[in-house]
């Protein structure tokens, strides 16, 4: 089961083309992170609570279509299974696919770290998290792990 994000598009974030910008497009992509992490319990309250956080260390974006300026957008997120696996998961795999109008316009996959803020480093996320995680997660998109210009 995957999360839905729906924003429309502000002014500032259209280009002199007249279309999203493209730093635009992974903006949109953090506020759907964010939103998961929301839904997962890795909200402010807990990293206020606990000084951890999830760091995205590697990401690819695909921008498909140009996105006009009057847009509104949906956003699909995916944990891409089989999930965290088990109790010492310190990482989550995600695609987010960015739609107008129903047909796909950007996705972006990328690897994030459970961090310890005070600490400095990866560590586990707690089992609510992590089961929460696992519920979430669908099999790979036939375009998550593919290399620039694949």
């Amino acid at each position: 089961m995957s999360a839905t994000l729906v924003r429309r598009l502000r002014p500032e974030w259209i280009d002199y083309n007249g279309h999203l910008s493209e730093a635009y497009y992974v903006l949109l992509f953090g506020f759907a992170t964010d939103a998961l992490m929301d839904r997962v319990g890795l909200d402010a309250a807990y990293r206020e609570r606990t000084g951890c956080s999830l760091y995205t260390v590697e990401a690819h974006v695909r921008y498909l279509q140009e996105v006009a300026a009057d847009a509104e957008v949906e956003i699909r997120t995916r944990v891409v299974g089989p999930g965290p696996g088990g109790p010492a998961a310190k990482k989550a795999r995600l695609c987010h696919e960015m739609r107008v109008g129903g047909e796909l316009a950007a996705t972006e996959e990328l690897m994030a770290l459970h961090v310890d803020r005070g600490r400095g480093r990866a560590v586990p996320f707690p089992e609510d998290v992590a089961a929460g995680l696992a519920a979430l997660a669908e099999p790979a998109p036939d375009y998550a792990g593919r290399a620039v210009g694949g």
